[in-house]
């Protein structure tokens, strides 16, 4: 059982219908009302990503939803580069083919219970999101370990995420390492100047919002250039815009950032 009397899947369950609900796994609880001051989040899609030069990562998702490619795929970047969207995007898509899927953050572990993983193998994918927050906790990857194995011999796919490839990581759990290793590792590459204005604008696009290249120009030679310090910059402009009524104008962005001229 988890804090107040939840079990602790249950309590997984209820924070990724809040933060996305296309990835809570089937027959899972919803969640009657959102709490005070946390909103849905825009569900991730795969169409929504924007590649870059990473393209390839595209079709080895696709190959794998379709069964024709790797069963096992290990995605490595730094924060911020686009992982938690691939694989929330990647359970969306698999759902939406009829999969049953489930996302694990592993960067929430400290919150939850490693039972909560037991009868996890029956799902056709299983994203672990930033596994390797997972390293040095003894429960968590003796856990995570009968896991793979289990959902390896169903058939199941596999997606995991983190900062490092597999031999890399500090896991004590020598299999485990190995058996993260077992499968495609691909590096997701940074965005360059081109692509982060096209991610601004997407961004903008998806929120219903009018975004001109000179005011994304003005932004990005500005502001840090991250992916999630533009998401959090497109949201701040979002919801003021929203509020104000106004257009997204040079003059209204350099209003509401402080620090711009």
């Amino acid at each position: 059982m988890g804090m107040g009397g939840v079990p602790a899947r249950d309590r997984l369950y209820r924070q990724r219908e809040l933060l996305h609900p296309l990835a809570r796994p089937e027959g899972a609880p919803v969640t009657a009302q959102l709490p005070l001051g946390l909103e849905l989040r825009t569900p991730s899609r795969l169409a929504d990503y924007v590649a870059g030069d990473d393209g390839q990562v595209l079709a080895l998702l696709a190959q794998q939803r379709s069964g024709d490619g790797e069963a096992q795929l290990y995605l490595t970047g730094p924060r911020c580069s686009g992982r938690s969207h691939l694989l929330l995007g990647q359970c969306a898509a698999a759902r939406d083919q009829g999969l049953r899927v489930v996302y694990l953050p592993a960067a929430e572990h400290s919150e939850l219970s490693p039972e909560m993983l037991e009868g996890l193998e029956a799902y056709d994918l299983l994203a672990v999101d930033d596994v390797d927050a997972l390293a040095g906790q003894p429960a968590w990857e003796r856990a995570l370990f009968n896991l793979y194995n289990q959902a390896r011999d169903q058939g199941a796919r596999l997606l995991f995420s983190a900062t490092r490839p597999a031999a890399g990581a500090d896991f004590e759990l020598a299999d485990l390492r190995t058996r993260l290793g077992w499968g495609l590792t691909y590096h997701l590459k940074p965005l360059n100047d081109t692509q982060r204005h096209t991610l601004l604008q997407r961004l903008a696009q998806r929120r219903g919002l009018s975004l001109a290249g000179e005011v994304a120009d003005y932004l990005l030679a500005r502001c840090p250039r991250d992916p999630c310090s533009l998401i959090a910059l497109i949201d701040r402009l979002d919801r003021d815009s929203l509020a104000e009524q106004r257009r997204l104008s040079i003059p209204f962005v350099r209003s509401r950032i402080p620090g711009l001229r």
